[in-house]
């Protein structure tokens, strides 16, 4: 075992990959999360290797970020895109493979900070195998998603028994909200350490680019009502209710509304069906003229288009934090979105943007336009969102509380471990 004098983390992401570009499938908040982590636990000393499974041959085996973080990719099953629900039966290879690296570079991790189920099993076994002590961040909670969905997936069950598993026998669990942590010892256990850190995000990327000039390089029309939505397609994120809520807009018609749906999709996959689909109904709807489609949206071209948005709409049916909601409002803009999980917590309501019901397609026409038709209260959210962000919301500020936890657990004493059943 390594002296815990050296700060020495491993970050598990088995499907959420830190290196790739944001907005693929499979790529969103989670993506985000670990390399900003990553990076800001870099600054304050510590040595990072963030682990994830490689889904194709030209991806390199080592990403180096900076001089203390870097991405691995791991081999185990086949190397091509896995959808996460199919992913389980992957991990003791990933596990294998990540114990080989150890060995083979003279490494111990004490400590790794696992996200999203999966990982979790992987650093359960890292914890049984070797006494590493375990930090976890669920970023989706199963026993809340099937509460949202119809098809419920064969994994189901081995999910839930390791989302429980995993909040009991964790050194401590991450919850970025209070509504998260509420859900956890409701949902799936009482026992267990929670600790409350937010996810967080960069006050000097976002709010970089003024609106004008914005549209200006975007090529949109410095008087148009520009709402607009970032993230990936998929049902869950509520992307019908905010096509049929603009249509409702009582501007609409009447002004120059804009509807911007940003993120990218791949042909075939689950992702590109839904954007098919949701392209269908803004055709069936008579929108497709004053609504676009710019893809994917690079981490370089996004400040611009929070920027050059009157409002930035959330509409999923549930979300564990959303960090869209803080990135709008890092940029001074507005949010209307949906007043459920995490969101409850980013956004405050009547202060920072609006939360409405989810799927309530009248209540976010209506919220919309209330931001829309009053320039002068538009421009107050905006401002008082800024201020929310810098204050609670800046990524220097997560990784402070997060080095100060990790600090504090690799000073107790290391039990002995108790290899676990599975």
């Amino acid at each position: 075992m390594n002296s815990t004098t050296e700060k020495r983390i491993a970050l598990i992401s088995v499907h959420g990959d830190p290196a790739i570009e944001i907005g693929k499938e499979e790529a969103g908040g989670q993506n985000v999360y670990v390399r900003q982590v990553g990076e800001s636990l870099a600054l304050l000393g510590w040595k990072v290797d963030m682990f994830s499974r490689k889904v194709s041959a030209d991806q390199e085996t080592i990403v180096q970020h900076s001089r203390n973080c870097r991405t691995i990719r791991l081999t185990a099953g086949p190397v091509e895109f896995v959808p996460r629900d199919n992913g389980f039966k992957y991990l003791p290879e990933f596990v294998e493979q990540l114990l080989k690296f150890q060995r083979v570079n003279g490494i111990t991790y004490p400590l790794v900070h696992s996200n999203y189920w999966l990982s979790s099993w992987v650093g359960m076994q890292l914890k049984a195998i070797q006494g590493s002590k375990q930090v976890h961040t669920y970023h989706s909670l199963g026993a809340v998603k099937y509460n949202t969905i119809d098809n419920i997936p064969l994994v189901a069950n081995q999910r839930l028994a390791v989302e429980k598993q995993v909040l009991e026998t964790a050194e401590r669990i991450i919850a970025t909200s209070p509504q998260e942590k509420q859900h956890m010892r409701s949902l799936v256990s009482s026992k267990g350490e929670v600790d409350i850190i937010p996810c967080g995000t960069d006050i000097r990327r976002y709010g970089s680019v003024e609106p004008q000039a914005a549209r200006a390089q975007l090529g949109i029309d410095p008087e148009a009502k520009v709402v607009l939505y970032v993230g990936r397609f998929d049902r869950r994120k509520g992307i019908e209710t905010l096509v049929r809520a603009v249509r409702e807009s009582k501007l609409h018609g009447s002004q120059k509304v804009q509807l911007i749906i940003g993120g990218g999709s791949t042909p075939g996959n689950s992702d590109g069906r839904e954007r098919d689909r949701i392209e269908q109904i803004v055709n069936e709807l008579g929108m497709s003229e004053f609504t676009t489609f710019p893809g994917q949206l690079s981490q370089e071209i996004l400040p611009a288009y929070y920027a050059a948005a009157d409002v930035c709409v959330v509409p999923s049916h549930y979300e564990p934090f959303g960090l869209v909601a803080i990135e709008a409002m890092a940029s001074g803009t507005p949010v209307v979105a949906s007043d459920v999980g995490g969101l409850q917590f980013t956004v405050v309501h009547e202060k920072t943007g609006l939360l409405v019901p989810p799927q309530d397609v009248a209540a976010f026409s209506t919220a919309i336009d209330r931001i829309l038709i009053n320039p002068e209260w538009l421009n107050e959210l905006g401002k008082a969102g800024r201020k929310c962000v810098i204050n609670k919301f800046s990524w220097d500020g997560v990784a402070q509380r997060l080095d100060e936890l990790y600090t504090q657990l690799l000073e107790q004493p290391v039990k002995e471990p108790a290899l676990l059943t599975t």
